[in-house]
């Protein structure tokens, strides 16, 4: 009788937690919440514009040390982009109940927009006068560009093994795995949302405050989201413990983490040694699922 109360209260969670997933991701949130910030990036944009404009006009007087994003036009495509990360970062939430590889492929997705980002930021600070290779901002620029393309590379090869991977047949251990993983999702919509909100104050005061940032300006925010991320894969991993015991997947799984735990890394470097690290998490996951395709076609061989 206990054992059939304690299924019943089980089943009867795992349907709660279904049915406030779908509503919190449903189409039509999905896309109110397109549009929104479709909105906030062109308003953005347009404010950011007048602000250089005024900056440069001696109207007004902002700097952010070193990190200043209010001279050149150009800088200014920073700001949308900004948005559009944020959008992808919720994107990523509401994939993470599907698949691990499905949600590392995201994270390198939002890796590759910060590394396009950077460099709207970056081609202002070109100096034409200079030997490229003596001015260590146009090196920075190639460094950053060069990185960008192997990036969207290696992401265009690891969809293409994405797309191999064998069809799990749904099972009742698989299904409550997924909610889960849908749980963990709604648990991240409010620490996203706080961490929005953290990182705008802290954008904010340095602008007005004309104090600089302690991080670096292009990874604010995502220092501490991939940080999350990290903890959460190892939570999940630890919860796939219950539901397999194959060894390819919990050494895919794994090499996932490694690879998540590299691009975190690559936040706290600079230069050259930022661009390697990033693209060796990239790469190690690339390989991880590699290995993983063949070893699951063997099996299936056999």
């Amino acid at each position: 009788m206990f054992f059939g109360e304690s299924f019943l209260n089980n089943r009867f969670m795992s349907a709660k937690i279904e049915k406030l997933f779908m509503r919190v991701f449903s189409k039509n949130n999905l896309k109110n919440f397109e549009r929104f910030i479709l909105f906030f990036a062109t308003t953005g944009f347009i404010i950011h514009l007048g602000l250089i404009l005024l900056n440069n006009n001696g109207v007004l007087n902002f700097s952010i040390g070193e990190e200043s994003l209010l001279q050149n036009p150009i800088s200014a495509i920073y700001t949308p982009f900004s948005f559009i990360l944020v959008y992808e970062a919720f994107l990523l939430i509401y994939y993470l109940p599907r698949s691990f590889t499905t949600s590392v492929g995201k994270q390198y997705e939002i890796i590759s927009l910060i590394l396009i980002r950077k460099i709207f930021k970056d081609i202002p600070e070109v100096n034409l006068d200079d030997n490229w290779l003596v001015n260590e901002n146009n090196i920075q620029l190639i460094y950053d560009l060069a990185g960008i393309l192997v990036v969207f590379f290696l992401i265009f090869i690891f969809r293409k093994l994405k797309e191999n991977l064998p069809k799990l047949s749904v099972n009742k251990n698989l299904d409550r795995f997924i909610n889960y993983k849908r749980l963990i999702s709604l648990i991240l919509v409010p620490v996203l949302t706080t961490l929005c909100a953290i990182s705008f104050i802290d954008w904010f005061n340095g602008v007005f405050s004309n104090q600089p940032f302690d991080d670096n300006l292009n990874y604010l925010f995502f220092i501490d989201f991939f940080t999350i991320l990290i903890l959460v894969d190892v939570f999940i991993l630890l919860i796939s413990f219950q539901y397999t015991e194959r060894y390819s997947q919990l050494i895919r799984n794994t090499g996932f983490i490694i690879s998540t735990i590299l691009l975190r890394l690559s936040f706290s470097a600079t230069g050259l040694s930022s661009i390697i690290l990033l693209v060796s998490g990239i790469a190690f996951g690339l390989i991880i699922l590699s290995i993983y395709n063949q070893m699951e076609k063997q099996v299936k061989s056999t």
